[in-house]
Parts: C-alpha cells; sequence; structure tokens
C-alpha cells in the first residue's frame, strides 16, 4: 500500500465517515504505518501529508470551493477528503504534479466510481491551469477571518489569540503550522543531561540542552530515538512540560503531591528530585494511567506512591510541603503538536474547564503548610484558565505569586506568571503559576 493510500485511510480515521468520534492524528498514524509497515522515507512522506492536510483543512476548502462550484448534492466525504490530500500536495509541497493527480485520481476511483475519478481530475487539472492565488485581507470581513483562512484556524481561536499575545499573533499562527519540537526529559537519578547528550551523540543523534528545562534535551528528530522508547533512563515529553517542574523545585525531605499526575512525566521528573521513597504522592482520576505510572517508575528505578482519586475533594492523609496541579484543561497550547485538536476544541471548553481547575485549587491549597508551594499549570493560553483561575484563587485563599526561575524571567507576564507562547521556536504553548502560602 502506498503512503497516500495510508495518509487517506488515517485521515479517515480521524474524521470518521460516519461522524462517530476520531482517533488522534498520530495514535490513527502509528497504527495505519505499523500495520503497512512503511519504511522510514515513506512514513516520512505519509505524516507529512496526514499532519499538513489535517491542519490546513480551512484553508484547502478555500481553494477548492471555486472548482467544487454550487453542488446540489454534497460530496461523498471520501472524495472530500482526496481532493484536500490532493491540493494540499499542489499547493503546499513540491510533488510532482503529474504524479499527485494520477494518484489521487485513482484514488478517486477507487473509493468512488470513473464520475468521482472524472470530477478529482477535473478539480486538480484546474488548480495546475489557476495556480490559485493565496486568501488576501480585500476577501475578508476582518482580519481575524483572513487570518483564520490563511493560516487554517477556527476565527474564534484567531480572535483569542489576538486578545493574549497581540502582535506576536501572525508569527504564533505560522509557528503551530510547523512540526513541534522534539525532545527528551532525563531521569537525573541515573544521568546527567550532559551525559544522555553523550550517549546519543554516540549514536548520531544531534540533540541540545534546552534553555527553558533544566532536565531537557531537544532532539532534531523525533524519529532518531523513536525505537528506543523503551530504553530507561529518559522518555519524550515537550521542554514547556518538563518546565514546570522546575517552578515547582521540589527538594529531598519535602512531602510533595502531583495531584493530577496522568500516565507520569512530571511525577517521574519529581521523583528524579527527591531522596525519601514516601516523599511524593500521586493522584489520578483513572486507575490505567495510575498503573502505568507505578509501571514506569519501577522501570526507571524511582520510588512514589500512586492512587486513584479525585483531588477536587480533600484525600490527602496529611499537609504537604509542595503541591502540583497540572489541571486538566482545553489544550490550546499544543495546537501544534495535535494537527487535528484545532478542529475539536470549542469556544466554551474554557468556561468549563475551569469549573474544575477551580475546585482542584479550592482542595489543595488548604492542604499545604504555611510557607509551602502550589504550582498551577495548564497546556492552555485561554485567559479563563489562566490568569483568571489564578487571580480568583489569591482573592479566596491566604497565598500570593511565589518567585520564578531566573532563566524564565524572559517568559515572565506582568502579574509573575509564566506564560510561554504556542508554536515560537518549536514549543507547546503553557501556562504556569506559582503561589506560596503565607
Amino acid at each position: 500500500m502506498t503512503a497516500r493510500e495510508v495518509a487517506f485511510l488515517t485521515i479517515r480515521d480521524v474524521f470518521p465517515f460516519d461522524g462517530s468520534p476520531g482517533r488522534g492524528a498520530q495514535e490513527a498514524l502509528e497504527y495505519r504505518a505499523s500495520k503497512e509497515k512503511l519504511d522510514v522515507r515513506d512514513r516520512a512522506f505519509c505524516t507529512h501529508l496526514v499532519f499538513g492536510a489535517i491542519k490546513m483543512r480551512r484553508t484547502l476548502d478555500w481553494y477548492l470551493a471555486p472548482y467544487i462550484g454550487q453542488r446540489g448534492k454534497a460530496l461523498p466525504p471520501a472524495i472530500a477528503e482526496i481532493l484536500r490530500l490532493g491540493f494540499y500536495e499542489l499547493l503546499f509541497s513540491a510533488a510532482a504534479d503529474h504524479a499527485v493527480v494520477s494518484q489521487w485520481v485513482n484514488a478517486a476511483k477507487r473509493h468512488g466510481h470513473r464520475g468521482t475519478a472524472g470530477l478529482a481530475n477535473a478539480v486538480f487539472r484546474g488548480c495546475l491551469r489557476d495556480r490559485p492565488a493565496p486568501p488576501q485581507p480585500a476577501d475578508f470581513e476582518n482580519e481575524d477571518e483572513y487570518f483564520g483562512t490563511l493560516y487554517s484556524y477556527p476565527t474564534w481561536i484567531v480572535r483569542q489569540w489576538r486578545g493574549v499575545f497581540g502582535t506576536q499573533l501572525e508569527d504564533l499562527l505560522k509557528a503551530c503550522n510547523e512540526p513541534a519540537h522534539p525532545a527528551v526529559t532525563v531521569n537525573r537519578k541515573r544521568q546527567s543531561r550532559e551525559e544522555l547528550q553523550a550517549r546519543f551523540a554516540g549514536r548520531g543523534i544531534a540533540t541540545q540542552l534546552s534553555a527553558l528545562s533544566e532536565d531537557s534535551l531537544l532532539l532534531e528528530s523525533g524519529a532518531a530515538v523513536a525505537a528506543d522508547r523503551e530504553e530507561n533512563g529518559w522518555w519524550l515529553q515537550s521542554e514547556s512540560s518538563a518546565m514546570v517542574v522546575d517552578v515547582l523545585n521540589p527538594q529531598s525531605g519535602e512531602k510533595v503531591v502531583d495531584a493530577c499526575s496522568g500516565r507520569g512525566n512530571k511525577a517521574l521528573q519529581i521523583a528524579a528530585r527527591l531522596d525519601d521513597a514516601n516523599s511524593l504522592l500521586c493522584v489520578d482520576r483513572e486507575r490505567r494511567k495510575i498503573e502505568t505510572l507505578e509501571r514506569r517508575a519501577k522501570n526507571e528505578g524511582l520510588n512514589l506512591t500512586a492512587i486513584a482519586g479525585d483531588a477536587t475533594v480533600p484525600l490527602l492523609p496529611q499537609r504537604v510541603d509542595r503541591v502540583l496541579i497540572d489541571a486538566p484543561c482545553s489544550g490550546l497550547g499544543v495546537l501544534g503538536r495535535h494537527p487535528e485538536a484545532r478542529w475539536r476544541k470549542h469556544p466554551e471548553d474554557g468556561e468549563r474547564l475551569a469549573l474544575t481547575q477551580r475546585a482542584l485549587l479550592d482542595a489543595l491549597v488548604p492542604q499545604v503548610f504555611d510557607g509551602g508551594a502550589i504550582v498551577y499549570a495548564v497546556c492552555s493560553t485561554d485567559p479563563r484558565e489562566t490568569t483568571e483561575v489564578i487571580d480568583r484563587c489569591v482573592r479566596a485563599h491566604n497565598v500570593e505569586r511565589g518567585l520564578i526561575p531566573a532563566h524564565l524571567a524572559e517568559l515572565q507576564t506582568a502579574e509573575g506568571d509564566v506564560l510561554v507562547p504556542p508554536g515560537l521556536h518549536g514549543r507547546d504553548g503553557f501556562y504556569v503559576a506559582r503561589l506560596e502560602r503565607r
């Protein structure tokens, strides 16, 4: 099976034709590419097609509209996806035009009939004939609609980012359409960053030290380490995510809680900085994630206690020194890493999720010793999940904003929190606030 056919099947998994919930793009791609045993070159090409065609979905539909015309009957979903994939190659890649047209016309025949193949051929030939110009500001009612179409985002996301990031807006929109920068986190109980960097270099894997996270190495290519993901001593994790533990700064002898530990990237980081086997308690609602965390900690030789529970209600047996709340959020900061996410988010997500975020802070802040620290983190840039949640917590509890590590000073907001703009330098967008009990 060709890489193009695998790309089509992957997108069908992400956006099922029957309207059922779809898989994530990365998950679907891994499944299809492994099943068809794509080699490294075909897998890279397939990834380019899948991520590009999904991210640029709104833009591609804008280009396609004049060629499809006013049809009395909607295009079959399979043909619509084939046209998007073909247009993505013709407009956004260096592939040979004749190969693109031939392959996707044949796909339209396989997944449709002779008539749909003829339609696809006419649409592709029209694109090659006209070489359509990109969207222009004059085509739209306002700049948010223009940017949303040009860079392929829902207009409400463009509008929200404009309010948060101002003049950086267009740079962010461009950057989140580029691949996210892969990174690994080192288990400092086993080795230093420099030692891991030397080990990778010995295998021909180029890295550089992250300026954002003390535990992170940036990779030139995530594929270079994909085969070694089960190797002990490090794990794949974005540098923005790893940075959160620098803000928490857990110290030996302290009692620490990771209140929304999930599968445990940050929990493993914390455990690697502590000595006492009973120092770290991890909590998550999902038993499956707790089991994954326990298995990973054992493989890494790290000590922690993990329980399944709801951290929005008081459940700690005693007061603690530090709490990490890596709260459930809308994920608007990681749109570059998850291409389908921009089409699955909704404007009301931030307001809905803020209820849980506030409940977590209300339950956990009173369980921290005076002088102790609470670090709140979300991979979102929505003010309803970031500054508004923290400002409310400061008003409601006996806390104040605490000190942020010096190496993150350039990312500090006027309020003293950390805000990582999504996409820039290949980073995930993140918001982190450090609060201290008075």
